[in-house]
């Protein structure tokens, strides 16, 4: 079977591991949160990979770099909500740190390859 270019990135492996990691924790939410917060954290979490897979079919690094960005932007967005969660008692300290430190390899995963598609 043919892998396409993002299936062999490993940060795109990465951040699908947090968003599994993202839907087991927030399956725990309270049930209010189905279409608030469980909702916004699983599409926030969902694009960043997509964005790593939009970004490789591009034909200049720029653009690459680009979606790249866009991922990051995601990334942080799942960490600010992340926060939220864990201020508001939906998830425990452990697993809030477990998220975190995915969180944190990620982007440094992402730092590092964004200053890669940059570097021509």
């Amino acid at each position: 079977m043919h892998l396409f270019s993002f299936e062999k990135l490993n940060s795109c492996k990465e951040s699908i591991m947090l968003v599994k990691l993202i839907y087991k924790v927030s399956d725990d939410f309270p049930s209010e949160e189905k279409f608030g917060l469980v909702s916004q954290l699983r599409r926030a979490s969902i694009s960043i990979s997509s964005n790593l897979a939009e970004g490789t079919s591009r034909s200049t690094n720029k653009d690459k770099a680009h979606f790249t960005t866009i991922a990051y932007s995601s990334l942080m967005e799942v960490l600010n909500q992340v926060i939220i969660a864990k201020e508001l008692d939906f998830i425990d300290k452990a697993k809030y740190l477990e998220i975190r430190k995915q969180i944190e390899k990620l982007s440094n995963m992402l730092n590092a390859l964004r200053n890669f598609q940059l570097k021509d």
